[in-house]
């Protein structure tokens, strides 16, 4: 099996390149971003582009590819809706209809997030433009898409881009899963589970967090 990453930068595309990268039946990664990673892997493979809009350059290089798992975005903190519909739904779809041009046959997995509003109508603005984004991917002509919406994510083990809120939250894990269960997953079962899901599909194109500890088995 053959995977694109994107966003291996921030935290989840990190621990979920991680875990893919010590998974025997994946023979190849292929991380896609602006920056090279100071990683070296003999099944890893890194795209340097400075915009996505310079994928259909090429299009040979991201041929045969069995799934991509879109992990990159931004928080919404300090964003207008105008401002955070640019970062992400103009910024996810353009990349994933590109890309759906070129290898339709691959699977798509989008990490959107826990409470992201599928109707597009609620008060809550990111969970509007994200729902809008899950929305649009689900329309593209992949083999399959499934939309992710993990909530706390404890990070696998090596990562370096934890944020400190997560370092804070991770401490108290135990805490969490007792009062929040339905709140948290690992970044493991994240990382199992997409990769799951292309390998045997699920039942549902949306993935709460219930769903993705039980996809991850």
């Amino acid at each position: 099996m053959k995977i694109i990453i994107t966003g291996a930068t921030g935290m989840v595309g990190e621990g979920v390149m991680l875990l893919c990268l010590e998974q025997p039946a994946i023979t190849e990664v292929l991380v896609i971003g602006r920056k090279s990673l100071p990683l070296q892997h003999p099944r890893l493979r890194q795209l340097v582009v400075a915009d996505f809009s310079e994928l259909p350059a090429q299009a040979t290089a991201l041929r045969g590819y069995d799934a991509c798992f879109f992990c990159a975005g931004v928080s919404s903190i300090g964003e207008d809706e105008a401002s955070f519909t640019r970062k992400t739904f103009d910024f996810v779809v353009p990349f994933a209809t590109t890309l759906c041009s070129i290898n339709a046959a691959m699977t798509f997995i989008y990490v959107s997030g826990t409470r992201t509003d599928s109707t597009e109508q609620g008060k809550v603005m990111w969970a509007r433009v994200k729902g809008r984004t899950e929305n649009a991917l689900l329309r593209l002509p992949f083999k399959a898409v499934y939309n992710f919406r993990p909530g706390f994510m404890q990070p696998v083990k090596g990562q370096k881009n934890v944020k400190t809120i997560y370092r804070v939250f991770n401490a108290l894990a135990p805490v969490w899963y007792l009062l929040f269960p339905g709140w948290i997953c690992t970044m493991r079962e994240v990382g199992l589970a997409m990769i799951h899901c292309v390998t045997r599909g699920y039942s549902r194109p949306v993935l709460e967090v219930k769903d993705i500890k039980l996809q991850a088995k």
